[in-house]
């Protein structure tokens, strides 16, 4: 998910960020971060659920990553995972979970939720970049993501690579991201929110800065045709496109996500992908 309300920082640009700097300011950032954040929302994603956007689309609901009963025994890997609540929900239904992220202090906090959980349980964790996945080719089933890892790294392309790489034939890799056209319009919950104020073009990632100009914290952003070139060019088939409306009786608001702005634009895109057969 999106970050929280951040802390400190002396001044926010659009400009470019390369993988290295990227990695290294999401990391430092989201591992100050990482109690903060499951303080903030942790009622909201729960210890063990898949919430795939802040409109509260749940996987149980949709069923985006198949049947519940093909569930049981998959070997899944979840990327940027933060605290794993997405892959303890899958371990909890019977598959095989590795969950990953790129922030230690992310991973720490899985472990403090794992030892409070009765009975305790262990989900398989592991510290790496998506980008660059420290496992074998077509070792896993299923491979997703919700919010995690894809808006935060430079070669968004080389992590949809990845993800198709680790996929047996007929696996599924599914991830959802900030919606692109909401980077057309400021990041505000209010009215002020619902004026286009930037080219939807404009790649240029979000940049928050010390005052030495170092970045303390990086965004990126890609056009809906970006993402699907992406998959295709990973050799992947894109099955579906979902972009969750937001439901009646949901008033919780999560940065620029805000009833106000959901009941008219779409905040969340989730790509379903599926590796051919042959």
């Amino acid at each position: 998910m999106t970050a929280p309300e951040r802390g400190s920082f002396a001044g926010v640009s659009r400009r470019g960020s390369d993988q290295d700097e990227s990695a290294r300011a999401n990391r430092g950032w989201w591992d100050a971060e990482a109690t903060d954040y499951y303080a903030e929302h942790g009622d909201f994603l729960g210890d063990a659920d898949l919430v795939w956007g802040p409109e509260r689309l749940r996987e149980v609901d949709a069923r985006l990553l198949g049947p519940a009963e093909a569930l049981p025994g998959l070997r899944v890997l979840e990327i940027g995972g933060g605290a794993g609540q997405g892959g303890r929900w899958l371990q909890d239904q019977g598959a095989v979970v590795v969950s990953t992220d790129l922030s230690t202090g992310m991973l720490a906090q899985a472990r403090r939720i794992d030892g409070r959980r009765t009975p305790a349980t262990a989900l398989p964790l592991a510290a790496c970049d998506a980008a660059l996945l420290p496992f074998a080719d077509t070792c896993f089933d299923l491979v997703m993501t919700a919010y995690g890892a894809v808006p935060f790294v430079a070669d968004s392309a080389a992590v949809v690579r990845e993800a198709a790489r680790v996929l047996r034939p007929g696996g599924r890799f599914v991830f959802s991201t900030t919606h692109p056209i909401r980077w057309a319009f400021p990041d505000v919950p209010g009215e002020a929110g619902l004026t286009a104020a930037s080219s939807y073009f404009d790649r240029s990632p979000y940049v928050e800065e010390d005052e030495a100009g170092q970045a303390l914290y990086v965004e990126h952003h890609r056009t809906l045709g970006d993402r699907v070139r992406e998959i295709v060019a990973a050799g992947l088939t894109l099955v579906d496109l979902v972009e969750p409306e937001w439901p009646e009786g949901h008033d919780q608001t999560w940065g620029g996500w805000s009833p106000l702005r959901g009941r008219l634009l779409p905040g969340t895109a989730i790509f379903v992908c599926e590796r051919p057969t042959r």
